[in-house]
């Protein structure tokens, strides 16, 4: 990262530190919001406390200068998310992300099936990745290797899933909420839920509403930000960056 240079003083306080809880967009990536704060700020350290898929929407806690010191203690926090999964098919990606395949009929399956399989995914469960994911593995992301049709052998790995809840089924969709351990991935909860079934699933829309006590009903979006940032500028002779 490169050095720090001078920033308007208005902005002085980002530099300090300040803990932004940001409402992240839909098909924006984690770090597509890092890059803006960093150009909207001035401020080259900004850092964020759990990636969030494209397609997902939802709480992103945003660092930015000495307050990034304490990422790795909101990272390690629980997790709230609600989504939207399909049943009777998969996609590569187990997203909307990669076409829907593998079509399958779910006629036979009932609510008290759909309730019931969710008791095999509460507690401590070993989950493994997603291909398409940024865990690297020999120095590469998997996500990577999964473009040129290489699929990496990766270990599974130890989650804690507090509440899995239906919150609504009208099949083919089923609406849900999770409250998780860090490391967990929604869209592998998903798949696996499909194969317990037997009928396959992906997901189709999905939310993080919660980081330990933060929540996104208090979170801002990047308008917001950037509408905050232009008043503080607005004395200082300076434009917004985006």
């Amino acid at each position: 990262m490169k050095k720090q240079g001078p920033i308007p003083d208005a902005l002085v306080p980002f530099l300090e530190g300040k803990v932004l809880l940001m409402d992240k967009p839909l098909t924006w990536t984690s770090f597509k919001m890092i890059r803006r704060v960093r150009g909207l700020t001035f401020i080259a350290k900004v850092g964020h406390a759990g990636t969030l898929d494209p397609l997902a929407t939802g709480l992103l806690i945003i660092c930015t200068g000495k307050a990034t010191k304490q990422i790795n203690d909101y990272m390690g926090m629980i997790k709230e998310y609600t989504g939207t999964m399909v049943l009777g098919a998969t996609t590569a990606t187990y997203d909307l992300e990669s076409a829907p395949e593998n079509f399958t009929g779910i006629d036979h399956i009932t609510p008290d099936q759909i309730l019931d399989t969710t008791k095999q995914f509460t507690g401590e469960i070993m989950q493994i990745p997603p291909q398409h994911s940024a865990i690297k593995k020999d120095g590469v992301r998997l996500y990577e290797t999964a473009r040129q049709g290489i699929e990496v052998k990766v270990d599974p790995r130890k989650i804690t899933i507090d509440t899995f809840e239906i919150t609504k089924i009208d099949l083919p969709n089923i609406e849900f909420r999770v409250v998780c351990s860090t490391g967990t991935y929604i869209r592998s909860l998903v798949s696996d839920f499909g194969k317990a079934l037997g009928v396959g699933a992906y997901m189709s829309a999905l939310r993080r509403t919660k980081i330990g006590d933060f929540d996104v009903a208090d979170a801002i979006q990047w308008e917001d930000l950037r509408d905050e940032v232009e008043v503080l500028l607005a004395n200082e002779n300076h434009t917004v960056v985006e």
